[in-house]
């Protein structure tokens, strides 16, 4: 069934929208993707916050050339059957999902993403992001290596303690 003009404009709206909050937009091919397997990525998808769409490349097209940000993006990409997963907190969280997902079903291809400075990377790039640790976990390795020193001094201090203690103890018998 056809769209009419105005559920066009809608979608349009949308996925402008979409593409204004989002960190990171991915590009990827679904051919072969069953509509089962589709729904079992939106929905892995929306664990860690992305959104993931099937939108007409027309429409994504005209949507992009509506922003200012990505009118001037290269769009040649943009054909076959596209999907696009959007996420408004984490710059590589859709693409560790399209990854993660790929792993399992081959049918997803990554053919690349739009950053949130408007520039188009290729899917080599994108690869490279999804292999990165998510933000989460970086600020936990961060976090770790901060406290390292502290923890490494207080356990110092401890065993002093415990020899100064146990020293106190054998004189005091």
């Amino acid at each position: 069934m056809a769209l009419t003009k105005a559920k066009k404009q809608e979608v349009i709206d949308e996925v402008s929208e979409l593409l204004k909050s989002s960190k990171m937009t991915v590009v990827a091919e679904y051919q072969g993707t069953s509509v089962k397997q589709l729904q079992a990525l939106r929905r892995s998808a929306k664990e860690n916050g992305s959104v993931v769409k099937v939108v007409k490349n027309r429409l994504v097209v005209q949507a992009l050339k509506t922003s200012d940000l990505y009118k001037d993006a290269d769009m040649s990409n943009l054909t076959s059957q596209l999907l696009y997963a959007f996420n408004a907190e984490d710059e590589v969280a859709p693409a560790q999902k399209l990854d993660e997902f790929a792993k399992k079903n081959p049918t997803i291809k990554f053919v690349g993403a739009f950053t949130n400075e408007g520039v188009f990377i290729g899917a080599d790039e994108v690869k490279a992001l999804a292999k990165l640790p998510s933000k989460p976990q970086l600020i936990a390795g961060v976090i770790n290596t901060l406290q390292s020193p502290v923890n490494n001094v207080m356990s110092g201090l401890k065993g002093n303690l415990h020899g100064l203690l146990d020293a106190v103890a054998a004189k005091a018998a």
